[in-house]
């Protein structure tokens, strides 16, 4: 399997982000999209991820599920958590489940320590547990391509030892991740793509 970005470009409210931009990413790798505020890092795993339209060029997965759009063999996390206030933590996750098309594997919520906060209200989770609860979803449903943004947003050490570890179990288990960042994110192998120049 492989990601293969050719000839991107990217245009924002009448201003050119990224122009030319190609790159590949093969099942086992993870590339890191690095650069100052405002390079297109967000854009474009938006437009890998199928939210946002590229002004030009492809982005094609090859060896996925051919009956299968890019999108639906993609998870993306962005910088928005995307939980439900009112509903608890299991029931956040099981929504999630449910709208990406899976059936929710039941270790996820151990998996990102947040078992014992099941039946919370995710209104009353703090913005290190609802960065977790977002990542949930990357266990609770299988899915080869991880787009994301900011990954350790909010997460103290022992959440990040956590999302590195996973990172790694989806690595080896031939998935493949694309992730912007503006530090390290637990992955020393990864390969890096800077945008915006210097």
């Amino acid at each position: 399997m492989e990601l293969v970005a050719d000839s991107l470009a990217c245009d924002r409210g009448g201003r050119n982000v990224f122009t030319d931009l190609s790159f590949s990413v093969s099942a086992g790798e993870a590339l890191t999209v690095t650069g100052r505020n405002g390079a297109g890092k967000s854009s474009l795993l938006r437009i890998i991820a199928g939210l946002l339209r590229a002004t030009s060029g492809s982005v094609l997965l090859t060896g996925g599920q051919r009956d299968l759009s890019l999108a639906e063999q993609a998870h993306y996390v962005g910088h928005q958590d995307a939980c439900k206030p009112a509903l608890t933590v299991a029931e956040n996750l099981e929504f999630w489940s449910c709208y990406l098309g899976g059936k929710i594997r039941s270790n996820a919520l151990d998996a990102v320590g947040l078992n014992a906060l099941a039946d919370l209200p995710a209104a009353y989770l703090s913005a290190g547990q609802k960065r977790r609860l977002a990542l949930a979803r990357l266990i609770a449903v299988r899915r080869p391509v991880w787009l994301l943004d900011e990954p350790t947003s909010a997460l103290d050490t022992a959440a990040q030892k956590m999302l590195a570890a996973s990172m790694k179990t989806h690595l080896k288990s031939g998935g493949l991740i694309v992730a912007a960042a503006h530090g390290p994110i637990g992955l020393s192998r990864a390969r890096q793509l800077r945008l915006g120049g210097a």
